[in-house]
């Protein structure tokens, strides 16, 4: 690591926290899905400056001054992309084109700031009927990978399917599939001017996902390599990353 502390903020449009929809959520996330994904990141950078921002905050939590001493900023967002300003929009996209990086997660697929960067409709085919998904790793070599567990398995999800309409990106290194048969790339990176972006798809507001201690890794591992080399710091190893897909009755 190097010795500036690493700047993270982790947006969150927060609009299903404000609605408390579904009825569960203040039990899944009782500090929002922010908080939670603050927390998991605080468990691999505990010397880091981590805070989060929301769309109700004044410049929605990212003002100039905020975003110039930002190395990587993890956005969440869902019901309410328009409702972003564009005027902040533009401010993101300059600081990424600079060299902050981007971790956009699950329906932050359709935000403005990912859409703008990527230059096509980022749309794709889902269904939300809690499906267990297998998030399979195909690049074990990339630095986000190290020490994930393939696949990574999670209990309930929302589906999201291929046709996912972005560019060819730089790494693809998740697919996860799911049980009605779709497939999805769950997990892949882009390079715009100086910034790293890194999209992954798991992580739903219906669902308890950002605690898995796996899901918490990956973002991780996205923060480190998004922040660019000298930032990046690989998280311990897990007891047994290669256990095979199949949970039997044992498991």
């Amino acid at each position: 690591m190097a010795d500036r502390k690493l700047n993270i903020v982790v947006w969150n449009e927060g609009v299903h926290e404000a609605n408390n929809h579904p009825a569960t959520m203040a039990e899944m996330y009782p500090e929002g899905m922010h908080g939670a994904i603050a927390g998991g990141l605080r468990t691999f950078y505990p010397d880091a400056d981590i805070t989060t921002a929301t769309l109700a905050d004044p410049e929605h939590g990212l003002s100039e001054e905020v975003l110039a001493r930002t190395d990587v900023l993890l956005w969440w967002g869902h019901i309410a992309h328009g409702d972003v300003s564009d005027e902040v929009v533009e401010r993101v996209q300059r600081h990424v084109l600079g060299g902050m990086g981007l971790v956009v997660l699950h329906s932050g697929h359709f935000a403005k700031i990912f859409t703008r960067l990527l230059g096509t409709t980022c749309s794709l085919k889902w269904r939300n009927d809690g499906e267990r998904e297998l998030v399979w790793t195909v690049k074990p070599s990339h630095p986000i990978a190290a020490g994930i567990e393939s696949p990574i398995v999670i209990p309930k999800q929302e589906m999201y399917g291929e046709l996912f309409d972005i560019p060819e990106p730089d790494d693809l290194i998740f697919i996860s599939s799911f049980e009605g048969g779709e497939v999805f790339r769950s997990g892949v990176t882009f390079s715009r001017g100086k910034g790293r972006i890194f999209y992954f798809s798991p992580g739903d507001q219906d669902y308890p996902v950002y605690h898995q201690p796996q899901i918490q890794r990956v973002i991780a591992n996205g923060v480190g390599w998004v922040a660019q080399p000298e930032h990046f710091r690989e998280a311990p190893e897990v007891s047994n990353p290669q256990r095979g897909w199949y949970l039997g009755p044992d498991n």
